[in-house]
């Protein structure tokens, strides 16, 4: 099923849904140190919370997507994943134990992976090829705005219900069934008449190799993209100093802050263009912005206008990234695949970032900052040359 118009209501309907579950897990998200702090936990159990729940998140990603194009509707699994990840933030409120917000979060992140292949698989479905872009661009821009509704009502909820985080949590579920109701009720599919059923290994065989070559571009690029959090403990380091430890973390935090408003507003605009010109090109080019972004950081001293425009770059890059990734692989492969297509990509930028993020820690605490971010540098640019080497014959109609 798609439409003459690029912004229809399977279109707005899964924007909808992709800003009231960010505003839902980001609220989450906003308060986890706290609320673990609380049951005694720290920095330690934080990120083994987080680090098994990514990793949990980007396996149900293939597996979801191999399911999304097994079914005669993506729609339900979508609607399915919404619910356990609104169930599982909410459950966490009545945990009285460390592991059990664990098991929580794993949960919620459980949902979020086979929802995500089928919800980008009903995306590309709603619309022509030629609008993937916008339509892309348009889902990553309704998400960020959802993230900064969610840091936002994080606080507004701590300070009027004075830190009680079981309400809190409680709260949270209501945007996180909101994000399903909105795939239940406003999105439209029609039923799949013929699905190729075939084996997880073999839908993974038949990916067409021109889409294996962009996923090597990815895992290569993918291997440098740290998280934008080593950005904040740079901020913090090179800013205490000057103006003391708590101003720097809540320079540190603005900065941030910066950084996602500039990964919102480039969202839509990153699909646009890619749209209208090459998107090999254009990912290429973004992804030279991150090499930019890399050069700068071991090159140039970080004062407040050079972290500044760091902060910026890595806002404009992974913008682009996400909508142009997104879009082009959907393009290089037929919308029956897109289930898995999806899924695969996810699953491998997951495994990316959690192997960049890894190593630019290590080489950050053995060797150097400026060393860490030559490493990560080298695969932005590594990355960026493999699909620059694809601009040519692009996938169905870029010129």
């Amino acid at each position: 099923m798609t439409s003459g118009k690029w912004l229809n209501r399977t279109v707005f309907g899964i924007g909808l849904a992709s800003l009231f579950s960010d505003l839902c897990h980001e609220t989450v998200t906003a308060i986890m140190p706290a609320f673990l702090a609380s049951l005694g936990a720290g920095a330690a159990a934080l990120g083994a919370i987080e680090g098994i729940a990514d990793a949990v998140s980007s396996f149900a990603k293939i597996g979801g997507g191999w399911l999304a194009d097994q079914m005669p509707r993506r729609k339900p699994l979508a609607v399915l994943g919404y619910t356990l990840t609104a169930l599982a933030m909410g459950a966490m409120g009545g945990v009285g134990q460390v592991w059990q917000a664990g098991l929580a979060r794993s949960a919620g992140w459980f949902g979020r992976g086979i929802r995500t292949p089928a919800r980008k698989a009903l995306l590309s479905g709603a619309v022509s090829t030629q609008h993937y872009g916008r339509a892309f661009g348009f889902d990553r821009a309704m998400d960020e705005t959802g993230g900064l509704l969610g840091a936002a009502a994080a606080w507004l909820l701590l300070y009027f219900l004075h830190w009680n985080f079981p309400k809190i949590l409680l709260w949270t579920m209501l945007p996180g069934f909101l994000a399903a109701l909105a795939v239940g009720i406003i999105v439209r599919e029609e039923k799949r008449v013929a699905i190729k059923r075939l084996s997880f290994v073999h839908s993974l065989m038949e990916l067409p190799p021109r889409f294996r070559k962009f996923l090597i571009g990815v895992a290569l690029f993918g291997m440098g993209d740290f998280s934008k959090t080593m950005l904040i403990l740079l901020a913090v380091q090179a800013l205490t100093p000057k103006i003391g430890a708590g101003k720097a973390a809540v320079a540190a935090s603005a900065l941030y802050f910066l950084h996602k408003i500039f990964y919102m507003g480039c969202s839509y605009p990153s699909g646009w263009l890619g749209d209208r010109f090459n998107k090999f090109k254009m990912l290429s080019a973004v992804y030279f912005l991150a090499a930019v972004m890399g050069l700068i950081l071991i090159f140039m001293p970080m004062k407040p206008a050079s972290l500044a425009f760091v902060f910026i770059l890595a806002g404009v890059y992974v913008a682009g990234q996400d909508a142009l990734e997104d879009a082009l692989a959907a393009e290089l492969t037929q919308k029956e695949q897109h289930g898995i297509v999806f899924g695969t990509l996810a699953t491998v930028n997951g495994i990316g970032d959690f192997i960049s993020s890894l190593a630019v820690g290590l080489i950050w605490t053995k060797v150097s900052p400026t060393a860490a971010f030559a490493f990560a540098t080298s695969f932005f640019i590594a990355g960026a040359a493999i699909i620059w080497q694809m601009r040519s014959g692009v996938a169905r109609q870029n010129s």
